[in-house]
């Protein structure tokens, strides 16, 4: 775990904490439990972005999804239609400016000045076998969907705004490696940070 001292933007009054990492990392997992822990309203990213598929005709389900043919079917269509990460990307800041938020989000890191943000550090193998458990499917098929899926979406980022997704951590207060971490040690160790360091700042 690596902490970064400098974190912007925590005395103008209400929490922001992003959450951040790679397919398989848990991101999802660990947003959602520091949003009912700490009482912060939860955002996903993704989960606007399966709304907007949904509105659009694909037939979206839970976890796993976009690692799925029709979820990257999608990710090409979100390649040569920009706008659709704009518009979620607007309604994340929209929420980020209200506060007390947990945004589970691969931009945000990167678009808002403030906030504490996290990155969850976790091996393409850490991850691929994850989403082979998660989603029922072979280790072969996990690394391929995986790899095709952050091809595009960093691909994505990268057109929009400039950043290397999972290369480029420079805007992260907290880096947790949770290749040897169950989802319950992150969540405390995390806990931990914001109760002692980030609260008792505010």
């Amino acid at each position: 775990m690596k902490w970064v001292e400098s974190c912007g933007g925590f005395h103008s009054g209400k929490l922001v904490i992003c959450v951040c990492g790679m397919a398989g990392s848990g991101k999802s997992t660990l947003a959602r439990r520091i949003s009912s822990r700490y009482g912060l309203r939860y955002y996903s990213g993704g989960d606007a972005l399966k709304a907007v598929a949904e509105r659009r005709g694909y037939r979206v389900y839970g976890e796993g999804w976009w690692e799925s043919e029709e979820g990257l079917r999608f990710l090409g269509e979100r390649m040569s239609s920009l706008d659709i990460d704009r518009e979620v990307d607007q309604m994340l800041i929209e929420a980020a400016k209200r506060g007390n938020v947990v945004l589970d989000s691969w931009t945000m890191p990167w678009l808002l000045k403030e906030g504490f943000k996290i990155w969850l550090d976790a091996s393409e193998d850490v991850r691929a076998r994850r989403i082979s458990s998660r989603d029922g499917i072979s280790l072969d098929e996990a690394y391929k969907y995986l790899r095709e899926k952050e091809k595009r979406t960093i691909s994505i980022y990268r057109k929009l705004y400039g950043f290397q997704l999972g290369k480029d951590l420079t805007p992260f207060h907290l880096i947790v490696d949770v290749d040897m971490l169950s989802a319950d040690e992150v969540f405390k160790a995390v806990c931990l940070v914001i109760d002692n360091l980030i609260l008792k700042e505010r």
